[in-house]
């Protein structure tokens, strides 16, 4: 295949200006890395945050390219590169942080060991859909809690990217899952496989109800703030409590009571670091193990957004207005 010389990228020159849609050089590929033309274009929170300059621990050095998730074809490979051909369909999350160019552009040098095969009955606009929130969420049961069958798993914000993946990864390992959310999100709490929890009902409550009053084995919480000072006094004794944003100021007697532990995710480390970028590509090839076994879908708006409108889809997630993932077709 052959290389184009120049791309169109949307570039971000200000926090919280416009991107610009502008003709840039198509990039080079070092030995491990290899040429992504880029078809999809997951749309994050974290992006948005980005965009505004209001991520200290997610700084991305301007003028930059934005977007961290991706799905395409393989156009190039480098000469180190043995896992992947040209043509091969590939997602994962690959940059749009710490000076790593993004995915809102024609084409990514992507580290190749960031990448998986795409699942092969999932179009691109879905595929794009799964990185961060499918690592995110593995990372917390599986790497971080140890998921095992017939655990007991509350994951809080059920209806949210990486709740709804979180639900599914719990059910296919066999858990008994229960997730909490608004009354408008039961439907798609319990559409996933979930027991849904009304966010509004007290701690003890629900503890009580379905528990027993002994408590979960596992608490994910995906929320923050005041949801995880909920999740340590639903964990029950030696019991874990995963979060993904562990902002704030927290007690942690109620956690040290119950013997059980805590730890966080911070799933952008190896983009920023270069270290543990093998196993987000491993993490990613669960991803497609599950979807193509029918134990993973994602939510996906259906809404189309395409490099010129990519702030339509920024001004969505900002009034939390976003029904599912975005993606942009690129």
């Amino acid at each position: 295949m052959t290389r184009p010389s120049t791309m169109r990228a949307a570039i971000l020159e200000a926090h919280n200006a416009p991107l610009r849609l502008s003709t840039i050089s198509t990039p080079a590929i070092g030995p491990r890395e290899v040429l992504v033309r880029v078809r999809t274009s997951g749309v994050n929170p974290l992006d948005t945050k980005i965009h505004a300059g209001s991520a200290a621990h997610a700084r991305h050095p301007l003028p930059a390219i934005l977007g961290l998730d991706l799905a395409g074809v393989i156009e190039q490979i480098g000469r180190d590169v043995s896992r992947f051909k040209p043509g091969d369909e590939v997602y994962g999350m690959t940059g749009g942080v710490g000076g790593v160019p993004g995915s809102l552009a024609e084409y990514a040098a992507v580290d190749a060991d960031l990448l998986a095969p795409k699942p092969a009955n999932l179009s691109m606009r879905e595929a794009a859909a799964l990185p961060l929130i499918f690592i995110t969420a593995w990372e917390g049961l599986i790497d971080r809690a140890s998921l095992k069958a017939g655990q007991k798993v509350l994951i809080h914000g059920g209806a949210g990217g990486v709740g709804h993946v979180a639900i599914q990864i719990a059910r296919a390992f066999r858990a008994d899952v229960f997730a909490t959310g608004s009354a408008s999100q039961r439907a798609t709490i319990e559409g996933f496989g979930a027991v849904f929890i009304d966010r509004d009902t007290s701690v003890e409550a629900y503890v009580a109800e379905h528990t027993g009053g002994r408590g979960f084995d596992i608490v994910y919480d995906t929320v923050g703030g005041k949801v995880l000072d909920a999740s340590f006094a639903a964990v029950r004794r030696f019991g874990h409590v995963v979060s993904a944003l562990g902002w704030g100021t927290h007690a942690l007697a109620p956690l040290s009571f119950r013997a059980a532990t805590y730890s966080g995710v911070f799933t952008l480390l190896p983009l920023l670091t270069g270290e543990g970028r093998a196993h987000h590509g491993e993490i990613m090839s669960e991803a497609t193990r599950l979807v193509e076994d029918g134990k993973l879908v994602p939510l996906v708006d259906a809404r189309r957004f395409t490099l010129e409108s990519v702030g339509e889809a920024y001004a969505l997630i900002r009034d939390h207005a976003a029904k599912g993932k975005l993606v942009v077709d690129v």
